[in-house]
């Protein structure tokens, strides 16, 4: 079982490639849901952040 070096390297060079491919197909798919108006700032969050409801209202302890 001895391994040469220039296997593992070429195993993580198609690993490597895998993973750019893959980047590539996921860009190549968000760029076109984006050219036909699907979601303008890419994202699926809206709307976090915000007002819970009702204003507070404090009140001192009594006693």
């Amino acid at each position: 079982m001895t391994d040469n070096p220039a296997d593992g390297q070429s195993r993580e060079d198609d690993v490597k490639r895998k993973f750019r491919e893959a980047l590539d197909r996921k860009r190549s798919h968000a760029s076109e849901a984006n050219a036909s108006g699907q979601s303008r700032d890419g994202s699926k969050i809206h709307g976090t952040h915000g007002k819970a409801g009702g204003q507070r209202s404090f009140r001192r302890k009594s006693g």
